[in-house]
């Protein structure tokens, strides 16, 4: 059921190399992308080396926990720390809804942004458009505002994705999403932040 992400039809089961993923209609998913500079390879390729041994669910679930710590420690340029930039970002995520999909929660990081959503059309199609959108007016607003993104991608070309289970991971992950701020320290409460849906109805 592998279709062209250009299509925007639903893809059902499907892998990217990893674990599987399920793209559908009126599935709710969680989506985590980064900028392109948020981790360094090094980091990376270490981490990797020390997961090849583990099984493969094991291993994936140690990857994003290490991951999280590191985006949360903020890595990288971090351009969406800028409330200009983070705002075009969210403005965008938010121009799309009920569009492209149905947004639930959303939260844009200095170096990452999570959302949850339902979506109308391929998950595939909506991060891609979404990113290649994002990705050339937020670079060029940063050159206007004189803030370095480094190299010639903006967006990191993969993104962690996972569809909902059940009405508590539901409520487990609109959590995560809005503590994240919190978490990594960048203020007291969720609703303290602006780029996030926790602002909006906290």
């Amino acid at each position: 059921m592998e279709i062209d992400a250009h299509t925007g039809s639903f893809k059902g089961w499907h892998s990217r190399g990893y674990l599987p993923h399920f793209d559908a209609g009126k599935v709710v998913q969680s989506v985590t992308f980064r900028l392109a500079d948020s981790l360094p390879q090094e980091k990376l390729k270490i981490l990797e080396e020390q997961l090849s041994s583990l099984p493969n669910t094991l291993a994936e679930r140690e990857r994003r926990t290490s991951i999280e710590q590191w985006l949360d420690a903020g890595m990288g340029c971090c351009v969406l720390r800028h409330p200009e930039i983070a705002e075009l970002v969210q403005d965008t995520l938010l121009s799309f809804d009920g569009e492209r999909y149905h947004i639930i929660a959303w939260c844009i990081m200095p170096n990452h942004v999570h959302f949850l959503l339902e979506p109308i059309i391929s998950l595939a199609s909506i991060v891609k458009s979404w990113k290649s959108w994002t990705g050339k007016y937020a670079r060029l607003r940063a050159m206007e505002l004189g803030v370095a993104v480094p190299g010639h991608r903006f967006w990191m070309r993969e993104y962690w994705d996972r569809f909902i289970r059940n009405e508590e991971h539901f409520q487990q992950t609109i959590c995560y999403i809005h503590e994240n701020p919190v978490k990594a320290m960048l203020c007291a409460a969720p609703k303290d932040w602006l780029w996030s849906s926790a602002s909006k109805h906290g």
